[in-house]
């Protein structure tokens, strides 16, 4: 049976999950959610997941919503991309534990509040705030992947997903590749990864799709 992810291109939470189902190599499709016209605030995706949140996956009569939650349960089904060992898998819980609430969540927030609301409504001192929090979290992903190719291991895994889950996007938030050159190769190591695709490529809705 074919697994159901219900997303959309511009949502970096979505991305970690359509990712890792992409280098799992389970049979997976995406279904579009229109989150711009506020499908996730309507009855029917509320039945789906009471948070009103993109990613959630449908495998028969499992449903999963929250990304990490999604990402274990593929690396525990394909038996790819969860580590070697139970401190790797430790290692990987603690590595999207610290990117769900120290960089995500602030990109994601940045991002929508710069590019997604009409230019006379974004707060310029809430921007300026989130950037600076952002520039630490750069910094610690940056000193870790200075002295490792990759975050746990020696391979790709969940971490290493969940972290670039954002960072791949074109839209200004606060993240130059340029400034932050260990970041900037692991990006290309991920990228480069057999069945590795663009957050809209990989996913439906993407601004190319609206155009």
């Amino acid at each position: 049976m074919t697994i159901k992810l219900y997303c959309f291109g511009e949502s970096g939470n979505a991305y970690k999950a359509a990712l890792t189902l992409e280098l799992s190599e389970l049979e997976w499709e995406p279904v579009f959610v229109d989150f711009f016209n506020g499908e996730t605030r309507s009855p029917e995706f509320r039945e789906l997941n009471p948070m009103g949140e993109v990613p959630v996956m449908i495998d028969g009569d499992v449903t999963l919503s929250q990304s990490g939650v999604i990402q274990d349960y593929v690396s525990s089904k394909s038996g790819k991309l969860g580590g070697r060992s139970a401190n790797e898998r430790r290692e990987i819980l603690r590595w999207q534990f610290w990117d769900n609430h120290k960089m995500s969540s602030v990109a994601g927030n940045t991002r929508f509040l710069m590019n997604f609301l009409p230019e006379d409504k974004r707060p310029a001192e809430v921007i300026a705030f989130n950037q600076a929090r952002l520039k630490g979290a750069f910094k610690v992903l940056e000193d870790e992947l200075s002295k490792r190719n990759w975050l746990v291991g020696d391979a790709i895994t969940l971490a290493d997903i969940s972290c670039c889950g954002y960072l791949f996007y074109p839209e200004p938030f606060g993240f130059d590749r340029a400034e932050w050159p260990a970041i900037d190769a692991w990006l290309t190591r991920i990228s480069e990864t057999p069945g590795w695709k663009h957050p809209y490529d990989l996913m439906p809705g993407s601004p190319a799709d609206r155009a």
